[in-house]
């Protein structure tokens, strides 16, 4: 392997400034599509190459088991080998593996494959409503305490701002009894693994010396998603020294949930002031008009500051849409995927995104209807919890139960509440999953009524089965949450519901951090290479998200919304319309009619919307929009100029 500018060769100055910076401390600020990945297995190839360190003294940290793979291999096509490429979590187990019994004298405890047996008898003890909550949101509380290192005696005092899935009383409940119950077993859950390893090498110090003997140097990826406890074992194995490289995006910071925090990122510079700082901010991914939006809602975001720059070619402006109520925006939603797909977008390279999984729903449903394949990431209707556990208990029902009044009793069975005011995003879910599958069931059994049949049970789940059996096949649109979303890109992203109430999300109970919540639309924005839709329905409670003020979208004030003010962004397409985009409208109305066909099968909103924009003078201006194919040339062209020419 050749050293220095070999290795560097096809980086740009940043990168290579990065990968150059062998030796530590070094922090890359990575904006999101800039190539991390790329900048931190050049740099450490570069670090072997130039007989810095040895490959296998070098340890690289990562979130996930998939991403230690990725950068194992991007490193084997740059000849390195014997790189240790581990999650914390998986460090931290094979260090305990070699060095706990040695050190301790006491067998390695057994760790925990998930910690849903211990809590469930413990959650089914507590009082209703909360004895339904999600097992995972639980779990969940417990593991935001432990990651801040916080046990059972300090959970009331630590929460601060924070606020838990139920009562704080029972989940410290709940939290004492799942670790009576833990200690009982003598097994380790993934937190304690990491606290295990902390303290080993706190008081064996010779098991630390011979930690930090094997590891030289440190890369840390996603380092703004370190929580204390991860960050306290990497304190460990540097043991003071300072050959550490933080790779991270402040402005993604988005799992402050789990205990992430970026404020190790953040306070980097004053930990380590003789630090190599880079800012990596050629974005490889997205458009130049995509990172305009991107880049005007990150004025409001703080920490490093970070402005995206383009090395993609032009693509089309970003579209904003007010629609009516929420069926329009599902259908405007729908029409405009067929629309790329016909324009030769793949079904794979569109994503719709959503705060919480219960909003996936109308948009299944909304698919299936059209034959437009689909996939949902980690949250499908049937395999939610609230819709899992509804259609395990229909299964077992047996005789000529009706549907519908099964579904009404299986679901108060579980704590269906119309009126509950859930804190959770998990609890908010299942609700609102419930409640859709009381309006499924009254569905099925007034057609059955209709055809003078019994809406039986076992029918109502052969439909939904069928009904929500598409994103099966594992290919086509996809819907996850933002959250979700997160390292991955697509060539069309679609963010509907942009309300205030939904991002930034808040309950009648508790809200959600407002810069939490701008980071996760900062992530939803960034994730779009070539197309990006912003949508909000009109007709609900709630006001537009105010975040759309901050990247220059003009909202329509409704009366009994709150003022908002925001500092004005750069221009994004607003679907407002005008008196050309109302007269286009009502003539696809009237021809949609006359023609027997649904409206967007003439055109689709957007593509009126372009052309009362460009107000087009021939059959050549008209070709020239997009969405206008050789077809509706021909068939609406004179119709449409007409219409043009008769408003100028």
């Amino acid at each position: 392997m050749e050293a220095g500018g070999g290795v560097l060769a096809g980086l740009n100055d940043a990168q290579r400034t990065a990968a150059g910076a062998v030796r530590g401390p070094v922090a890359i600020l990575a904006g999101a599509g800039t190539g991390k990945t790329t900048t931190i297995t050049h740099r450490i190839a570069n670090q072997v190459a130039t007989g810095t360190f040895e490959a296998r003294s070098l340890l690289a940290v990562t979130f996930t088991d998939k991403a230690a793979r990725e950068l194992k291999t991007r490193l084997a096509r740059l000849g390195v080998e014997g790189v240790e490429a581990r999650t914390f979590h998986a460090a931290a187990l094979s260090q305990l593996g070699r060095l706990w019994e040695r050190s301790t004298g006491r067998p390695m405890p057994g760790i925990l494959d998930s910690k849903a047996p211990l809590i469930a008898s413990l959650a089914s003890a507590l009082p209703p409503p909360h004895r339904f909550l999600p097992r995972g949101e639980i779990a969940g509380e417990i593991e935001w305490a432990k990651n801040r290192m916080i046990p059972p005696e300090r959970y009331l005092s630590s929460l601060g701002a924070h606020t838990p899935p139920m009562p704080p009383e029972l989940l410290l409940g709940v939290y004492q009894g799942y670790e009576r119950r833990k200690d009982r077993t003598g097994k380790l859950d993934f937190e304690d693994m990491l606290g295990l390893a902390v303290r080993l090498f706190d008081e064996h110090p010779e098991a630390a010396e011979e930690v930090r003997s094997r590891i030289a140097a440190v890369t840390v990826d996603e380092y703004q998603d370190v929580n204390p406890l991860q960050q306290a074992l990497l304190e460990r194995w540097l043991g003071g020294r300072d050959e550490l490289c933080v790779v991270g995006d402040d402005y993604q910071t988005i799992y402050s949930f789990t205990g992430a925090s970026p404020s190790h990122l953040l306070g980097f510079p004053e930990r380590y002031p003789h630090a190599t700082i880079v800012r990596l901010q050629e974005n490889h991914r997205s458009s130049p008009q995509v990172l305009t939006v991107a880049n005007a809602l990150a004025r409001h975001l703080g920490g490093f500051a970070k402005e995206l720059r383009a090395t993609r070619p032009d693509g089309p402006n970003p579209t904003a849409r007010a629609l009516p109520d929420e069926a329009a925006e599902v259908g405007f939603v729908v029409a405009e995927c067929r629309r790329l797909h016909d324009a030769g977008v793949d079904w794979d390279a569109i994503a719709v995104l959503s705060r919480i999984n219960a909003r996936s729903e109308p948009y299944e449903e909304a698919f299936a209807a059209a034959a437009i394949p689909y996939q949902v990431r980690d949250g499908a209707f049937l395999r939610r919890p609230g819709p899992r556990a509804v259609l395990a208990r229909l299964r077992r029902i047996e005789g000529g139960a009706g549907a519908e009044d099964a579904v009404r009793a299986v679901t108060e069975e579980l704590g269906y509440d119309p009126d509950a005011v859930p804190d959770g995003d998990e609890e908010a879910t299942r609700q609102a999953d419930l409640g859709r599958l009381r309006a499924l069931a009254a569905e099925h059994a007034a057609a059955a009524g209709a055809e003078r049949t019994v809406a039986s049970v076992a029918g109502f789940v052969a439909e939904l089965e069928h009904r929500f059996a598409p994103e099966r096949d594992g290919r086509g649109v996809q819907l996850m949450t933002y959250h979700r979303a997160k390292g991955l890109e697509f060539d069309a992203v679609f963010l509907p519901r942009l309300l205030d109430g939904e991002l930034p999300y808040r309950s009648r109970r508790s809200e959600a951090d407002p810069q939490e919540e701008r980071r996760l639309l900062y992530v939803g924005i960034t994730r779009a290479r070539r197309h990006l839709f912003l949508s909000w329905p009109e007709d609900v409670k709630a006001a537009p998200s105010p975040f759309l003020g901050e990247i220059g979208v003009r909202v329509r004030a409704r009366a009994g919304s709150r003022p908002r003010t925001a500092k004005a962004g750069p221009p994004v397409r607003v679907g407002d319309g005008g008196p050309l985009f109302d007269r286009l409208k009502e003539w696809r109305r009237q021809r949609a009619k006359a023609d027997g066909v649904p409206a967007y099968v003439v055109f689709h909103d957007a593509t009126l919307e372009r052309i009362a924009e460009r107000r087009p003078h021939d059959w050549a201006d008209l070709a020239g929009i997009d969405g206008v194919g050789p077809a509706k040339l021909e068939r609406y062209a004179d119709e449409v100029l007409g219409i043009v020419s008769s408003a100028r």
